[in-house]
């Protein structure tokens, strides 16, 4: 596999950066439409050659290597008028010179990268005799080429520096930047203190030192957790979410590993401080869920992403390896069952096959081994082509991307060979070296090695730590596992939850396209796709004059008889999802308006939302002044949202999703949300209450509580708020009284509830307020072969809808609405006046 991937690159792409696998030519920038950031990976530097070259070793190619190192002083140049990421470039090209390997006599290491493969080599007699140590003055040059990016007032890096100009403002495309990613920040340590080492010059580990010591000073205090993205400048934290993937991995990583190669104290203290914040807050068995720095118990989000798969081989390196094969089963699991997908595409990373090696080498089960045999056979049923290995634009659809990054070469087959590999296989002791981020080794004895004194830390601050319950050394993993069964039993239960949870599915196809067919808990009324997909089922959609939507199904009109069965089990799906929700219906709610002169005494019954802060659960309601979002239907970034900060917002319904609308609001500070129907004349007093769902993604990110209010409804209240510009209401589960409704503290809306099943995330749905109502009509499904058999399904209506189709049943009825308000006013005030009355009376 690796002969083929690497094969092409020289064949198609070199000396392109990278391989473009499924037009078999190489990547080179400029030339090619930007993928934004991702390019950023890319210096004209032959970039997956260099990244490749200890891959090279580790097989036993030494020809290949001796090859390629040649083409690398021949063919590379550093001096380009370019801009690269200053991350990317350190863990793939700098890195890659930074493996070193004891000499013959056994007098120490020697030099960078691959030039300490170089002199293992001309030592051996046989190969690279013309070497004369060209890869450590590459090494060195390039690592004087980033140094510009470190001068800041923090010392945090800018994330972008011109390998020929470094960083001087707009004219070099560099120095404009503001933020960075605590990752980008903080996994600089290993490779520039080996240069220092290896060089004598301590400038470089004292650059990268500066940085931690920076990151470790802005840590949360409370949490000992930190942010996603930081200000270089100011130090300030512009994403406060914190987890173990995306944006912050290999920053926890560098400082273990930083103690493992250096033998500084220092970085085991601060590790082992963001690890127990790790355990205590973000892992949730067998999850690791981001969540806020500040407020460490309230999830960020409720997805996992695939880079945090290093994460369970970081806990086999600190010795905590329970978690480390729970989450890893967790993980697997996702790898092989139909989980939903937040991100469809995936570029081969390596870091999952990380994991199954370093677990695998803790735990020797061959359970292991079956897991790098499932990755390896996915590959290549999947992944190649024949140009090489394509990354996968979505797993769900198996369709392809025309990239092959670097790290594939580097990390992907090395982790694969050294699982499988026997002890005579590598051509050198692995257990002498530390991985690198992006899979490259350092040799153990660095810490060793001779380093400045202008490189130690600032320890002034460290004085608190008491390392007193700090493990110093791994455990032994003999001694963990003395009964075989034991990683099997940590396994079981998380295989068994998960098919508990989620069901593996038949393998179905798509009507005509070799792709599953459309799921019921899928369909979504306003996509097209969907439509398409029902249209070659034989089912058609019918939107009612009611607002709901119904589905029928004719089987004689599928494009195929498999497709008419098809639509069968979609209806079939249907009525069973449709049957479930109505058995989980919520109750309505009460928007109550307690400000001066209602004084609680006007309650309008409102339609519950299957996501937000769950009101039942709440003894107090949410309290606080209503005023209109501009725009008004909500669904574009809230324009006047220092009046909504703080307030409940009021938005229209249509145009966008519920759950879109609660997203723009909530940014804005809003603390609660009110949606008006626009459907003149609608009214609780006629019309099933709404219950309002999502929009077909997880919707955990919503706080707030988030109401439905009919027109009839929703215009009483715009009346009062016309009349007395300032209204206070309270959202609660029920009508509270008049002395409950004084000015009182209330819970805070940081609570989120969303129904466990939804009929069609993207609907609302219908919700009897006294009675369960099931809009399915229970039919029989047809036979295929069966002439003009039908199946019906009621659906409630998308969100997104046309108006007219809306307001073809409220025509005629503007004014006699209009009038009930008027009327309902009067009362009011007559009722007002009578109790104003009544006070003097008792005053």
């Amino acid at each position: 596999m690796f002969d083929h991937a690497y094969q092409n690159y020289m064949d198609h792409a070199y000396p392109a950066d990278e391989l473009m696998p499924l037009t078999c030519r190489g990547r080179v920038r400029g030339l090619e439409p930007s993928r934004g950031d991702v390019d950023d990976a890319l210096g004209k530097f032959s970039l997956t050659l260099i990244d490749t070259l200890d891959t090279l070793m580790l097989l036993n190619k030494t020809t290949e290597f001796e090859a390629a190192v040649r083409r690398v002083l021949s063919d590379v140049r550093l001096d380009n008028d370019i801009v690269v990421s200053v991350f990317e470039t350190n863990i793939r090209v700098l890195g890659r010179s930074l493996k070193y390997i004891k000499d013959r006599s056994n007098r120490g290491f020697g030099l960078l990268g691959g030039h300490s493969m170089a002199v293992m080599l001309k030592e051996g007699g046989q190969h690279m005799q013309w070497y004369q140590d060209e890869l450590l003055h590459m090494a060195k040059d390039l690592g004087l080429r980033l140094l510009p990016a470190f001068n800041t007032s923090s010392g945090l890096p800018y994330p972008r520096v011109n390998l020929k100009y470094g960083v001087r403002g707009p004219e070099t495309r560099t120095g404009t930047e503001t933020d960075t990613c605590t990752a980008c920040a903080g996994t600089i340590i290993l490779e520039f203190a080996a240069l220092s080492r290896f060089t004598g010059d301590p400038v470089f580990e004292a650059h990268a030192r500066r940085a931690l010591d920076f990151l470790w000073e802005k840590r949360q205090r409370n949490s000992n957790l930190v942010g996603t993205t930081i200000n270089i400048h100011s130090g300030e934290w512009v994403r406060r979410d914190s987890g173990v993937g995306a944006g912050i991995d290999s920053y926890y990583e560098y400082l273990l590993k930083a103690y493992i190669l250096l033998g500084d104290d220092l970085f085991l203290q601060r590790f082992n401080i963001h690890y127990a914040s790790i355990m205590k807050y973000i892992s949730q068995p067998p999850l690791l869920l981001d969540v806020h720095i500040h407020k460490p118990l309230l999830p960020a989000r409720t997805w996992m992403d695939s880079l945090l798969a290093f994460f369970p081989g970081l806990q086999v390196l600190k010795g905590d390896i329970r978690p480390a094969i729970e989450t890893h089963e967790m993980l697997y699991q996702a790898f092989t069952t139909d989980f939903r997908v937040h991100w469809a595409q995936h570029p081969l990373r390596p870091e999952f096959a990380e994991s199954t090696y370093f677990l695998y080498k803790a735990t020797g089960d061959p359970y292991y081994l079956e897991a790098g045999r499932t990755i390896l056979d996915n590959l290549n049923r999947f992944a190649r082509v024949p140009c090489g290995f394509a990354a996968m634009k979505d797993v769900r659809t198996g369709s392809h991307e025309d990239r092959m990054d670097s790290f594939f070469l580097a990390e992907m087959f090395k982790y694969l060979f050294l699982l499988f590999a026997d002890a005579e296989d590598i051509p050198f002791d692995v257990e002498d070296y530390v991985f690198t981020t992006e899979a490259h080794l350092l040799p153990l004895s660095l810490s060793a090695a001779p380093h400045s004194p202008l490189v130690s830390s600032n320890r002034t601050s460290e004085e608190e730590l008491d390392d007193s319950n700090f493990d110093w050394t791994c455990p032994n993993t003999r001694l963990l596992f003395p009964d075989p069964a034991y990683p099997r039993n940590l396994r079981d239960p998380i295989r068994s939850a998960v098919d508990k949870s989620c069901p593996r599915p038949a393998p179905y196809r798509e009507p005509g396209m070799g792709r599953p067919p459309l799921r019921a808990q899928d369909f979504m009324a306003n996509n097209p796709e969907h439509l398409e997909l029902l249209r070659r089922m034989g089912v058609s959609l019918i939107h009612l004059k009611d607002g709901r939507v119904q589905l029928v199904q004719h089987a004689t009109q599928a494009v195929s008889a498999v497709a008419a069965e098809d639509g069968v089990r979609f209806m079939q799906e249907m009525m069973e999802l449709s049957s479930q929700q109505q058995k989980e219906q919520l109750p309505p709610r009460a928007i109550q308006i307690v400000s001066h002169p209602f004084l609680g005494r006007v309650v309008l019954t409102a339609g519950p939302a299957q996501f937000g802060t769950d009101l039942s659960k709440s003894s107090t309601g949410v309290r606080g002044f209503v005023t209109v979002a501009e725009p008004y239907s909500g669904c574009t970034e809230i324009t006047n949202a220092e009046y909504v900060q703080g307030h409940i917002a009021l938005l229209q319904r249509g145009q966008c999703m519920f759950a879109e609308k609660a997203r723009h609001i909530q940014k804005a500070g809003a603390i609660g949300g009110i949606v008006i129907d626009d459907n003149e004349g609608s009214s609780s007093d006629t019309a099933p209450l709404f219950q309002m769902a999502g929009d077909g993604r997880n919707t955990e990110d919503v706080t707030l509580p988030v109401l439905f209010l009919f027109h009839k409804e929703g215009n009483i209240l715009l009346e009062a708020l016309k009349e007395y510009r300032e209204v206070e209401v309270l959202l609660s589960d029920k009508a509270r009284d008049r002395g409950a409704t004084t000015p009182t503290s209330f819970e805070p809306t940081s609570q989120s509830q969303t129904s466990m099943v939804e009929l069609d995330e993207s609907v609302s749905q219908e919700v009897a307020p006294s009675q369960e109502t099931s809009h399915v009509e229970e039919v029989s499904p047809p036979e295929v072969e069966a002439a003009p058999a039908e199946v019906e399904v009621d659906v409630p209506p998308p969100e997104e809808e046309r108006d007219s189709d809306r307001r073809e049943e409220s025509e005629g009825d503007t004014d006699s609405s209009g009038q009930s308000v008027d009327e309902l006013l009067a009362d009011w005030r007559e009722d007002l006046e009578a109790f104003q009355q009544m006070e003097k009376d008792e005053l």
